[in-house]
């Protein structure tokens, strides 16, 4: 009996968070910002099919990672999460595993992708001093920008543990002015990411 009403009660939950997102139109909003973004992801995936036909762009990655001394690797892997994040993490992680240190390296790794979102951030509050953007922000984009506020934590989780670059999450974050204390709360998230990968990475390698 404790059950069904359990069951029905995580039931409402459900249906009400769903009439929630319904009311504020969460879903459109989502939907219209894929439409937006679809052209930019296929013109970006398009490009770098491209350069990958020609030039191995995963064999560059792995010799940079061979060549460079540990820092050099460490370096170079911080300006990546912190700059758009467009160098898949699982490469780095890969390297850990073959150090003498693994999970402390790994553990590096995460701080650093923890610290360059963070650093994203204050980037993306920065571009908003720029006054064409600004003025561009508050007036053409006031409606999404004050539905993108309602919803930056689920913006913030979705890019600290799914493969998409936190880097870009942390920089729209910025953007839309998400208070900092949430974006350091939900994004120790990628930390707890980089723990899967590894223990996944490392014993699938």
């Amino acid at each position: 009996m404790k059950n069904s009403s359990k069951a029905k009660s995580d039931k409402s939950r459900l249906q009400l968070l769903h009439q929630y997102y319904q009311y504020t139109g969460f879903y459109v909003f989502v939907w219209n910002a894929v439409k937006k973004a679809l052209p930019y992801i296929i013109g970006i995936v398009l490009l770098v099919w491209g350069l990958n036909y020609f030039f191995n762009i995963n064999d560059a990655l792995v010799q940079i990672t061979e060549i460079l001394p540990a820092y050099g690797v460490l370096s170079f892997f911080f300006v990546s999460e912190t700059l758009l994040g467009l160098v898949p993490p699982e490469i780095f992680i890969a390297w850990s595993d073959k150090t003498t240190d693994p999970w402390f390296n790994l553990s590096l790794l995460a701080i650093l992708s923890y610290g360059g979102g963070l650093l994203a951030y204050w980037m993306g509050r920065s571009m908003t001093k720029i006054p064409s953007v600004h003025n561009y922000l508050e007036v053409k984009m006031e409606k999404q920008l004050r539905n993108s506020r309602k919803w930056g934590g689920f913006l913030i989780i979705v890019g600290a543990l799914l493969p998409l670059p936190f880097s870009i999450s942390c920089i729209a974050a910025g953007i839309i002015k998400f208070p900092f204390r949430a974006v350091v709360l939900y994004g120790s998230l990628r930390l707890l990411r980089f723990a899967i990968y590894g223990l996944i990475i490392f014993n699938a390698i």
